[in-house]
């Protein structure tokens, strides 16, 4: 099945869903979140996220400029040059996206909270079996 196929047949069954997949994935959060502060060049871009392979930062720039989300601006210069940045569609996800991030740094201390509380009672229930 080629690519395209597999697009529409992944839109055709839940589009909503498929963006949402896209913006909030790993690497789409972290890239949406930083372009948010200027374009940036691929090197650029994968040096401020840090940690991410080339193969799928690409991947994620692709999906989210098929989107219209971000925007590929190739120069025709010597060496290559391509600028990435966001459309209007992806600061508006950026901003939903960055809100996410702040209400998780906030809030991870009572996550970790619940977290331990959790792990002690199923392991209180694992000896008391």
């Amino acid at each position: 099945m080629a690519v395209s196929d597999r697009f529409a047949e992944a839109e055709g069954m839940c589009p909503h869903r498929l963006v949402l997949e896209h913006v909030t994935s790993r690497w789409g959060v972290l890239v949406l979140i930083q372009l948010l502060e200027r374009p940036y060049r691929f090197s650029e871009l994968r040096r401020a996220i840090g940690r991410v392979s080339e193969k799928m930062l690409t991947q994620t720039l692709q999906t989210l400029e098929r989107d219209g989300l971000v925007h590929r601006d190739a120069k025709p210069v010597i060496p290559p040059r391509v600028d990435y940045s966001l459309t209007d569609l992806g600061r508006e996800a950026a901003e939903q996206v960055r809100g996410l991030a702040a209400w998780t740094d906030r809030r991870m201390g009572e996550v970790e909270k619940a977290r331990q509380a959790y792990d002690e009672a199923r392991d209180q229930q694992s000896r008391a079996s």
